[in-house]
This record gives C-alpha cells, structure tokens and sequence, in this order.
C-alpha cells in the first residue's frame, strides 16, 4: 500500500525520434528496475517490427521505484507512448490515466510538428508539463534557442527545461528529480466505491485477455467480483499484478495505482478502451467519461497471393485483431484476386504495421489493393450511404452527391522549401488556412482531401524538403466534391482491383497515366490488347499494347520427348504465376507495381 503523496503517475510525449524510449531504458536503468543483465536497447518495444524501424507503437507501462534525495521511496508510473499521428489515438487515452508529462524535444531539432499535437493532447488532458531538452552534447544542440522556441511556439515556461542526453545517461538524475518535485500527485480516496479506468487491453497465450487499468477511487484485490460498466460484463479476477516490465503478483492496488489484471477474459474486442471497472456490488454510480472510439480512416483489400492461403490468412488476421481494437475488417471478393478481407486502419503507418506483421508473423504473401478512405454517398432518396470500397459504388442515376473526408494538415517546414510545400498543398487541391513563422520555420495550416493525402502525399513531402518538413493532421469532416469513379479496362474488361475514386479535374492525368504503367506490366500477348481508364460510359485515355508470337519448344531440334516436356512445363509455371483475366493474363506482380502509383 503505497501513499498517495508518494505516487507520481507521468507520461513521455515527443515527436519521432527525439529519444522517448531512451530515455525511459534511462529512467529503468537508473533506478534498478531491470538487472543489467536484462536491459537492452528500447526495452519497452517489444514488438519485432517497433525495435526494426525505431518506432513505438502500442503505448507501454513500467512501475519504477525511487529513492528520492528527501529520503522517501516513490513510485513511479510511467507510460510511453507513441509519437506517429497514425497512434495519436494509443497518446490520447494513456494521457487520461496520468497526471503529467515530460516534454522531450530534441536540442539540435527543435519543436517539430507532432510535438506540438502531443503537447495540446496533454494539455487537454490537464497535465503538468515539465520541458526535457534530449541530445545536448550533440555538436548541433542549440539548448539555448529551442528553449526560446518552446516558449514561442508552444507558450511554456522552459526556463527551468533539464537538459540531459538520454543515449550517455547524462543529467538522469534530474529528470527523476524533477518528476517527485514539479510533477503532482493523484488524488482518490480509498474509501469510496472501486472506480477503475480500463487503459488497454492485449492479448497473452497463456493468460487470455490482460487488461491494463488505472484505480481512480478505492481498493481492488485479487478475488474480487467486477463489472465493465459499459458492456455490463461480469468477471472474477484470477490475477493481480503491476509490470515492472515484467509482471509481478500484487494482493491488492489502491487510488492513483496502475496495474494489470486477468479474469478468464476470451477476446480483447470484451474490453473496451476508456470502460470504468467497478465491484459488481456496491459499485460506483456514474462511470468516467470515456473515449471517442477509433475510427478507421483508410481502408484497402488484403488478398493472399496463393488463394490456398485464404484460411491461413483468415487465421492470422483474427489474431491481429485480438490484440489491436482499432483494426477492423470484413471479407471481400474479387474477380482478379480472390477471396480476401477489406481492412479498415487509422493510417498509413498503422496500414503498414499490420500488413508486415502479417507477411512476417504468419508468412504470408500478401497484396494490398489501393488504399482508400470512407465517402459519403448521398442517394436521391435522402439515404446517406459509407462507401468503404470504389467498386462498390451505386449506379450514378440513383446518387445525388458524393462527400469526401477532409483534413486539416499542419505541416512545419524551413523558409527555403516553403515554396515546394505550397505548390504541393495546390496541387493536392488543398485550401490554406493560415501561415506563420517560428523562429525560421514556416507553419503551414492547410485544409486537404485525405483521399489526396493517403496515397504518397508524405513521401513526397520528405521528398521535396530533403526530409526536414514535419506533418500531423486531423479530421475534421466531410465536404462535397466533384467526384467519379475511374475504372480501369482490360481487352475490354473491367479490373475491379484497380478501380479508384478520383476528381474529375485530375482524372484524365491519373487515368492516363495508370494505363502506361499498366502497359509496361502487362506481357505482350497473341493479340493486341486496349488498356482503357473510363469514367462511366466515357473512356478518357488509351494505351494498346502491340501482339506477339511465342513457340517455346522452336529451339529443341530432335532428341528425347522429355526435353521438350521440359519447356512446356516450364512454360506452364509461369502461366501458373498469372491470374486469368478475360483472354489476356495480368501477372500478379503488374497488379502490385500498379496499385504503387506516385503522383
């Protein structure tokens, strides 16, 4: 049982790269939480795929004990979070179950873009924030000016930021200090009825369903009979620990305390994010105010490259989803690939996460089909209809209009490439909003269409800013727009893989240039092949591709029937490699190299 006055519960928030999970190894490391045996590098990461690209991407929890210089033991709380505008929904709730953050920003960088999107998500949390200047014995740390910055840009005091460098360990002990002294404690009283807010949830092998909680009023103990208020579900809990890393068994938690529980739970989809835990009896009368659920906002179709594999990949995308609340999909089907699953996901980044788990944890082959984000399909009739997928879109006579998603993008950017990121924006068909300058850096606040901004809108923007430009974006609603399906044809027949959405001012350039792509990828055949893009009826631009004449047995004068055997067979492999498309044979690797379009 642990004071209330000697809790601190705090979260890490920086943009990408600025040393978060360094600096919590740092904080694990000094206090003796982990063996040195034990430690390594990024040592809350523990997926695979988050220690290779050096990103964070579900939110973690360690419990550090620390001896402070006032001769108290405290304990300390803390949760990492992620800082990729894909996971800004992991920041948001972790936030809730903390009372302050530290700040970290990179002394040679500067205040980047999603440092200040975490920095207001903390700021609406009602966090005390303490400033933590990271990388000062870089050569290019400028503690100085990006202090002034802080104060510019976000308006905290950082006259009192510690400077530290989390990759040699110096000025940690600061950090810790800094935590007991500026950082409150939480506040609850034991007495009243259990009042627990659900933070995350995964799933364990050998446990079922982990829940990770935060007690805000009362005591919960091992044995006790809770309540989710929100799905009115009834569990006994078997198991009651805190994770210091590893799990260690607790008898009971009280106010301001975070820790882990099981309870026979079967699926992670039963726990839902942002639910109060309370006792079944006596419980608490008015649960916390939740959280918005994630929305999904890009979708796109994930097929196995050997449709055998379709129950394998069944299997494997269940499992993701045990584990990721904020995945969803549903089956699909498609003339030119096969069964599949239509997957909804809350970005790019997070698109790509799960897609090269699938690929690396279940080894599967896997194509993506185009991604896509949700339009608004308003019926003559008054009906307003979610179209997830293009192909799916209702005969043009029966619509009235077409709303898509906009975004309001807030991209920082050096004076010398704001010309670039402006033009960019335009042709994006992007409206401005505002335009201000920190220090020598320009803040671009722009309106923009998602559907322009899935497909490679930030490669493109790294691109033309030799990666200095930092991008966060939200949604902020739907508004109409001249909009048509493209399709794509084949020899005269519709690739419904390939159909897009798109604005009629671009469709000429986009379809015209999808077709040469697609002429470059198709084999020739014996026969001449038009590859036509079309908006309704009206065909808007042609490639064809000339004929061709192959006898593979030509070379193989006389000599045994086996050789020639040989050639068909081989011949008949690669036509195994093809998908049947009509007369004409579309390899799978044109499909993947098409959908792989870039402005």
């Amino acid at each position: 049982m642990t004071e209330l006055s000697h809790i601190r519960n705090f979260s890490i928030v920086a943009h990408i790269d600025h040393g978060k999970s360094t600096l919590a190894d740092r904080l694990i490391q000094m206090t003796g939480t982990v063996s040195d045996r034990d430690m390594k590098e990024q040592l809350l990461d523990a997926m695979d795929i988050e220690r290779e690209r050096g990103i964070t991407i579900k939110a973690n929890t360690v419990r550090i004990d620390y001896p402070a210089k006032d001769g108290h033991t405290y304990v300390l709380n803390l949760i990492d979070t992620p800082g990729h505008v894909d996971f800004a929904y992991e920041v948001s709730r972790s936030m809730r179950a903390v009372e302050g953050s530290l700040l970290v920003v990179d002394a040679s960088q500067g205040v980047e873009a999603q440092t200040l999107a975490n920095v207001y998500t903390a700021i609406e949390a009602d966090h005390e924030i303490v400033p933590v200047l990271n990388k000062i014995d870089l050569p290019a740390a400028e503690p100085e000016r990006v202090k002034e910055q802080i104060e510019d840009v976000i308006g905290l005091d950082a006259s009192e930021a510690v400077l530290i460098s989390a990759k040699s360990g110096l000025g940690i002990p600061d950090v810790l200090e800094a935590i007991v002294q500026r950082l409150p404690a939480p506040k609850g009283t034991r007495e009243a009825p259990l009042k627990a807010m659900l933070v995350d949830s995964w799933y364990d092998p050998y446990l079922g369903v982990v829940v990770l909680f935060r007690v805000m009023d009362g005591v919960i103990r091992k044995g006790d009979a809770i309540k989710m208020m929100q799905t009115g579900a009834k569990y006994s809990i078997d198991k009651l620990a805190v994770l210091k890393p590893a799990m260690v068994d607790v008898p009971e938690l009280g106010p301001g305390e975070i820790g882990v529980l099981t309870a026979s739970i079967k699926q992670v989809r039963d726990t839902k994010v942002g639910d109060t835990i309370t006792h079944e009896k006596k419980g608490c009368e008015t649960p916390l105010p939740g959280f918005k659920p994630s929305v999904p906002v890009v979708f796109c179709g994930l097929f196995p490259v050997d449709s055998n594999e379709f129950e394998d990949l069944r299997n494997a995308i269940e499992k993701l989803a045990l584990n990721d609340a904020s995945f969803s999909y549903e089956m699909e089907s498609s003339a030119a690939l096969g069964f599949g699953f239509r997957c909804g996901f809350l970005g790019l980044l997070h698109l790509e996460v799960i897609r090269d788990r699938l690929e690396r944890e279940y080894g599967i082959d896997l194509i993506t089909t185009a991604p896509s984000v949700v339009y608004h399909v308003h019926m003559r009739d008054g009906e307003m209809r979610e179209l997830h997928n293009p192909a799916d879109l209702p005969d043009l006579t029966h619509i009235d209009h077409i709303e898509e998603p906009r975004i309001k993008a807030t991209i920082l950017v050096p004076d010398d490439f704001l010309g670039d990121v402006l033009k960019l924006c335009q042709d994006r068909r992007g409206i401005q909003l505002e335009l201000t300058y920190a220090g020598s850096r320009a803040m671009v606040v722009y309106d923009l269409p998602l559907n322009e901004v899935v497909f490679d809108f930030y490669d493109r923007l790294k691109s033309i800013t030799k990666g200095y430009a930092s991008f966060d974006y939200e949604i902020i609603g739907y508004r109409q727009d001249n909009l048509a399906k493209m399709q794509i044809l084949v020899n005269d027949e519709p690739v419904d893989a390939l159909s897009m959405m798109v604005h009629r001012d671009r469709a000429e350039g986009r379809g015209r240039a999808m077709c040469e792509k697609l002429k470059d990828l198709i084999p020739r055949h014996m026969f001449k092949i038009p590859i036509q893009a079309a908006i309704g009826g009206k065909v808007i631009a042609r490639e064809t591709l000339a004929a061709l004449r192959k006898d593979v047995t030509a070379k193989c004068y006389g000599g045994d029937v086996t050789r020639k055997k040989k050639l068909l067979e081989k011949q008949k492999a690669g036509k195994k490699r093809m998908r049947q498309f009509g007369k004409v044979e579309i390899p799978q690797q044109a499909f993947i190299s098409a959908l792989k379009m870039d402005g």
